[in-house]
């Protein structure tokens, strides 16, 4: 009886390891987890950043991060959206680059 019992505690207990470790995926060749987290917080960070800023359309601009480099796509209603995304994604702590893909769209 206590074989069963403890089988069934370690079989849960590698279920509920197993699933969260689901969570720690690495992502599209990340060298580690922990550079895929700093890479989200980078992207949270600029995307929280927008949506403080009423000169940039956080819903009409897109942002990635890989390895510390923003990438930024989407639309933009001006030169000056675009350049101010640009700018505020530069600030943001531990971005390396930022490649600036937003199109100017009136």
């Amino acid at each position: 009886m206590n074989t069963i019992k403890y089988f069934g505690a370690g079989l849960l207990a590698s279920v509920l390891l197993g699933a969260g470790m689901a969570g720690c995926t690495v992502m599209r060749d990340q060298s580690t987890v922990g550079q895929a987290v700093d890479d989200t917080a980078i992207t949270t960070q600029v995307k929280a950043r927008f949506a403080e800023n009423p000169a940039v359309s956080v819903m009409a601009i897109n942002v990635e991060t890989f390895h510390g480099t923003v990438q930024l796509s989407g639309f933009a209603k001006s030169e000056t959206e675009r350049s101010t995304a640009e700018s505020i994604a530069r600030q943001v702590p531990n971005v390396k680059a930022v490649k600036n893909d937003i199109i100017v769209r009136p």
